[in-house]
């Protein structure tokens, strides 16, 4: 199942299980308030405010780090583009005789990392165009090394550095692709959220009836805020995504038939 539809159905658990509890918590409010008015909110302020400003802190980081995870994977896709792109001209200082055999190499290779961005949430067809790609980087270095042995120009010594940082990219971009929060993260953001609910309904049980636009409102939100947060850590997955910047690297691909 994609994880996409595991992060909706937890946000919507989420927002159920939040209006739950603070139902429930209403109720438990009324009950103790029946039995002792005045002791029914005794000491009660201080375990609030500590769990509310938990709660607060752990959706701000969470929300935050996913918001640079999303921004570091746009820039890759730049830096990547830009990387091939210099490579792909520097190419121009080889023998020509070296030169039509490492273009095609380069196409196949841009090809295969543009298929691996196309084939996500299919990570074995992922996987299968990545360890295509990373073949091909070791075809493109034999031939360009081979080739800066036999020419006479001592400036085809530029060709290495570019493509040293055209793969260093490459397998950053693969990494960091990979990074996201530990799932014990999100299991207490999780819970968290539940446990606001509990006193957010106890806290409302001051009044004759409950407020369903507060009660509502609190659980979209927080639910809301939860599945964008797991959005933004799989751009391409869901609502919010990078697909528009794969375009960089589709123009690069046109530069080179």
């Amino acid at each position: 199942m994609s994880r996409m539809i595991l992060a909706f159905f937890f946000a919507g658990g989420l927002f159920v299980g939040m209006v739950l509890l603070l139902e429930l918590g209403w109720r438990l409010g009324r009950g103790r308030k029946a039995k002792d008015e005045e002791g029914a909110r005794a000491g009660l302020g201080a375990v609030e405010g500590a769990v509310f400003a938990l709660m607060g802190l752990l959706v701000a980081f969470t929300f935050s780090g996913a918001a640079t995870r999303f921004d570091a994977r746009r820039q890759l896709i730049v830096q990547e583009a830009n990387a091939i792109g210099t490579a792909w001209l520097r190419l121009d200082l080889l023998p020509t005789a070296a030169q039509p055999e490492l273009r095609d190499f380069f196409r196949r290779y841009l090809d295969s990392r543009l298929a691996a961005y196309r084939q996500i949430p299919d990570m074995d067809a992922v996987r299968t165009e990545i360890a295509r790609a990373n073949a091909l980087q070791g075809r493109i270095w034999t031939q360009a090394t081979r080739a800066c042995r036999e020419a006479a120009n001592p400036l085809t010594a530029q060709v290495i550095p570019a493509l040293n940082e055209m793969f260093d990219i490459a397998a950053l971009h693969d990494a960091v692709a990979q990074i996201h929060p530990p799932t014990i993260i999100f299991a207490m953001l999780g819970v968290l959220a539940l446990m606001s609910s509990l006193l957010a309904g106890y806290a409302m049980a001051g009044g004759r009836s409950r407020s369903w636009i507060h009660v509502v409102g609190f659980a979209l939100i927080l639910a809301t805020t939860v599945y964008v947060i797991f959005d933004l850590e799989f751009p391409r997955l869901g609502l919010v995504r990078i697909d528009s910047f794969d375009r960089i690297l589709l123009e690069l691909r046109a530069t080179m038939n």
